[in-house]
């Protein structure tokens, strides 16, 4: 079975925590990692990737941390977890002549859509949004 790794997860929260920021300043590692609980180590880890794909850019010295490259709005669920996971195909690595021969590539290929379909649809903004909906506060760092 397809599983978004707890990087991927992390990631996704890490963005959340970026896109709760009401300016343009940058978050400071320790405030993140505190917030989610997470090694400053690990959380590290994540923010490189991040950087890499373009996602998030960091600043060092006393007023250095991260923050979002562009709008919150702007941000996909999907291009967030295929940044830290690849390729988000629900299928493993079968043999592909044995499965076009088996008479359901069209049900993966249709599963794999639907999955990169709604990851997609899903903004970084809505997310935050739904976030607070249902934590009924507001979390400002």
């Amino acid at each position: 079975m397809f599983k978004i790794s707890t990087r991927g997860q992390y990631a996704l929260m890490t963005m959340e925590v970026l896109a709760e920021q009401q300016d343009d300043s940058y978050v400071p590692m320790r405030k993140i990692s505190h917030r989610q609980n997470l090694s400053v180590k690990y959380l590290e880890q994540i923010l490189i990737q991040l950087s890499k794909a373009g996602l998030v850019e960091g600043l060092r010295g006393n007023n250095g941390g991260y923050r979002l490259i562009k709008k919150s709005s702007q941000y996909t669920a999907g291009e967030i977890l295929r940044a830290m996971e690849g390729d988000l195909s629900p299928r493993g690595n079968a043999d592909e002549k044995a499965l076009k021969s088996s008479g359901n590539e069209e049900f993966w290929a249709d599963f794999n859509k639907t999955i990169n379909d709604y990851v997609d649809s899903v903004s970084l903004e809505e997310i935050v949004k739904k976030s607070h909906e249902n934590n009924g506060y507001m979390f400002y760092i």
